[in-house]
């Protein structure tokens, strides 16, 4: 099932468990956060869910489990690029990137890359 509407709330809310991984979101992640998103085409989606998410200061660690899930559905994307590079930018916008902070990417790249080995074979054998 492929909705980028959805994937673009799950950018945000993977932004939102980044920024607030080290205890508290700061400024210069937001900043970040805007600078990166200035000319996306989903802008508006990605910080309307990241600012849900600040609001509502729902689980880091329940928001990362359902936004791995809907990228596992989602499948492959060549969004994800631009979702790696946003989450590095505000995890390096505060003091460099927090240990908790490249957890959670590194975390993230791993099972994106081995959905993706899994999705390329299954398509390679159709």
């Amino acid at each position: 099932m492929r909705n980028r509407d959805k994937l673009m709330e799950a950018f945000g809310e993977l932004a939102y468990v980044v920024a607030i991984a080290d205890g508290k979101v700061q400024e210069e992640e937001i900043k970040a956060l805007e600078t990166k998103l200035s000319e996306h085409e989903w802008a508006a989606d990605i910080r309307w869910s990241f600012n849900y998410e600040l609001k509502k200061k729902n689980d880091p660690e329940e928001l990362y489990k359902k936004v791995i899930t809907y990228c596992e559905m989602h499948g492959p994307d060549p969004e994800y690029k631009f979702l790696l590079e946003l989450l590095e930018d505000i995890a390096e916008a505060s003091s460099g990137v927090d240990p908790d902070e490249q957890s959670f990417m590194s975390d993230f790249v791993e099972e994106l890359t081995d959905r993706f080995k899994n999705d390329i074979d299954r398509i390679n054998k159709l």
